[in-house]
């Protein structure tokens, strides 16, 4: 019974951590080779787009996003702070900072490239 009763209490601490873990913020504070952004958990590199001026809209869909990937949020992910979570045109959820959706550039390959800030003037590096 005690082996039991001592499984269950493991499972709960574990699903309270696995909760714990889904509460935290989608990227944080990094480095890249052009300074301080936010990076995902991966420490890729997250930007923003000039064209986002519509409060809760990304303006950066179909082939824009093939070279701009969203930083995308789970289907039930909630807005905390200065995260929110956008609806973009195909219906998936995208996670934004301070109001601004956040992408990734698809040429930085590794953690702390920031190749694609600058880039036509309308990206940069997300500050955090």
């Amino acid at each position: 019974m005690r082996t039991i009763f001592s499984v269950a209490i493991a499972a709960v601490i574990v699903a309270l951590g696995s909760g714990v873990a889904l509460a935290q913020a989608p990227a944080k504070a990094g480095d890249s080779a052009k300074g301080k952004t936010l990076v995902d958990a991966k420490g890729m590199t997250l930007y923003t787009y000039d064209r986002d001026t519509a409060a809760g809209k990304s303006a950066c869909n179909g082939n824009c996003a093939t070279n701009w990937p969203p930083l995308m949020a789970s289907a039930d992910a909630k807005a905390d702070g200065a995260w929110t979570v956008i609806t973009r045109d195909d219906g998936g959820k995208q996670w934004a900072y301070k109001g601004k959706p956040l992408y990734f550039w698809k040429d930085d390959k590794k953690a702390g490239d920031a190749e694609g800030d600058g880039r036509n003037n309308i990206w940069h590096i997300a500050a955090p």
